[in-house]
């Protein structure tokens, strides 16, 4: 729904979650994670070799993610990425290289960003602030369409399991733990179409651009 929002008022999106996968990833592909356990300091030396940008792709509207030039767009919406995601996230160092990545890029304003410490943290300021929820069964069904759809086999259990679990972690986290800003309006999309979801987003931001134009 980002990519739409975005594509529709002609800003540019940027998927922060996406990130994070990236820094996953580059864990993963260097050994920094072994056994399910993460060389932390070896990671925090190596956030000068990460190298990460964003390419349009017109067929999705959003921007594809680029590891060090790579394209991994594909590789970390997987299974491994989202398995150890959380704990990488957790990490202060990290945060940090990835926030101040972030506000970089949104300077300029003219962006819609998801990821679960925009309003709290990286943009505290934001004109809107959307705190997107729906049901952990629903959730689940909704990854596990995606990912069968793109061939990857997946047990629906382990990717509730993955849910139920990420979000225990993000919310009791020590660093920029996830949580609903206090000026944040929440879209419970559960039982709404993508059609429905966007015209709901699409109004509230036209009006606040309304409000800034008068």
């Amino acid at each position: 729904m980002a990519k739409e929002v975005a594509a529709r008022l002609n800003y540019l999106y940027l998927d922060s979650g996406a990130m994070y996968r990236a820094v996953t990833l580059f864990c993963l592909r260097n050994h920094l994670i072994e056994d399910d356990q993460l060389n932390k300091s070896a990671l925090i030396e190596k956030l000068d070799q990460i190298r990460l940008s964003f390419k349009k792709n017109p067929t999705t509207l959003g921007n594809d993610t680029f590891l060090n030039g790579e394209n991994i767009e594909n590789e970390i919406r997987e299974l491994p990425v989202s398995n150890n995601v959380s704990n990488i996230a957790s990490i202060k160092e990290v945060r940090q290289f990835l926030v101040a990545s972030q506000r970089e890029i949104g300077k300029d304003k003219g962006i819609v960003m998801d990821g679960r410490d925009i309003g709290t943290v990286v943009f505290p300021d934001a004109e809107l602030k959307i705190f997107m929820t729906a049901s952990t069964e629903i959730r689940a069904q909704r990854r596990y369409d995606e990912l069968t759809a793109r061939g990857v086999p997946v047990d629906f259990e382990e990717i509730k399991n993955n849910i139920v679990g990420r979000d225990h972690l993000d919310e009791n986290r020590e660093i920029s733990p996830l949580r609903k800003s206090k000026d944040a309006v929440i879209l419970d999309n559960s039982f709404l179409t993508r059609e429905e979801q966007l015209e709901w987003v699409l109004k509230k931001a036209q009006n606040i651009l309304q409000d800034c134009a008068d």
